[in-house]
């Protein structure tokens, strides 16, 4: 039985996808001036200077994130070592639209690894929920007309998408199967900062690895510097608050549909920077991904 949805948690379950969405423009910009592997750690590591004022206590010896070091590793080597970096990497070499289009399959992976790795079973509504989420993020990125998707090819980018998205259906799982003390559990800040603890000792080693196979200095400067703060910020550290306590009240099943929300924020901020008019599509996928969302809440 699916938890039922509260306005707070529906704001947060929304929020963290428009923030993502804006992760991903914001990403594609600065893919000059900076290797990808390299831009997820400096990332990280924006993020966990401005988080330290406020959980700074969660790396004292004595607290409880050390007894629980071995679900802090995985957390923060599958939300942020690995996500964000097979993300920035896939779009070397795949275009937006593939990119977005394989991470839609997004509720599919939660449905499967829930099955397989946690003993959840897949309900019928939950399958039709996954289908009409699925078939508005299609007709966003196929802007309407089905040839544009005959017509993709798939190139290296798109298998980092593939692993990227499991590698967060992963994540999303293990963030219910609480273990932690409740001094963690109920701050929010203390459970990021333990998870970006291991986060960046795995995003760091990832980009030492990148910068000692093909050595690229970033180009620093304002462009730079404006992307990573607003990358560090928004998308990191508020958007996984978002995600977090959104996951833990709704379910990771649940919550894996609102991430289909993502591609068509990123059509709608495409619009707003291009100056493109909205189109019809965007009215009927919306109804068709929030259909599957309510589809798949429904209580039996």
């Amino acid at each position: 039985m699916t938890s039922r949805l509260s306005p707070a948690t529906i704001a947060m379950l929304v929020a963290a996808p428009l923030l993502w969405a804006g992760n991903a423009v914001v990403g594609r910009a600065l893919s000059p001036l900076i290797p990808p592997i390299t831009l997820n750690f400096v990332r990280w590591l924006l993020a966990f200077v401005v988080l330290l004022p406020l959980a700074w206590q969660v790396l004292r010896p004595g607290s409880g994130l050390w007894p629980h070091w071995r679900r802090y590793a995985w957390l923060g080597l599958l939300g942020i070592g690995n996500y964000n970096a097979l993300q920035y990497l896939a779009l070397q070499t795949s275009t937006p639209l593939n990119v977005t289009l394989v991470g839609s399959g997004m509720p599919v992976w939660m449905l499967v690894v829930g099955a397989l790795f946690f003993g959840v079973p897949v309900a019928r509504r939950q399958v039709a929920g996954a289908l009409l989420s699925v078939t508005g993020v299609l007709m966003v990125l196929s802007r309407g007309s089905w040839d544009q998707l005959l017509a993709l090819r798939l190139v290296p980018g798109d298998l980092y998408m593939v692993l990227a998205t499991i590698s967060w259906a992963f994540y999303s799982w293990l963030l219910v199967r609480t273990s932690e003390p409740q001094s963690i559990r109920t701050d929010w800040s203390a459970f990021l900062m333990a998870q970006m603890v291991f986060g960046l000792a795995w995003s760091g080693t990832f980009a030492g690895v990148e910068q000692a196979l093909q050595p690229a200095p970033a180009v620093w400067g304002l462009p730079l510097l404006a992307g990573l703060a607003f990358i560090a910020i928004g998308p990191a550290i508020l958007a996984y608050r978002f995600w977090g306590v959104g996951v833990q009240r709704a379910g990771p099943v649940l919550g894996g549909f609102f991430i289909n929300l993502t591609p068509l924020f990123a059509a709608v901020l495409s619009t707003a920077f291009l100056g493109e008019v909205p189109q019809l599509y965007h009215g009927v996928a919306f109804l068709l991904i929030v259909g599957g969302i309510v589809v798949t809440s429904r209580r039996t």
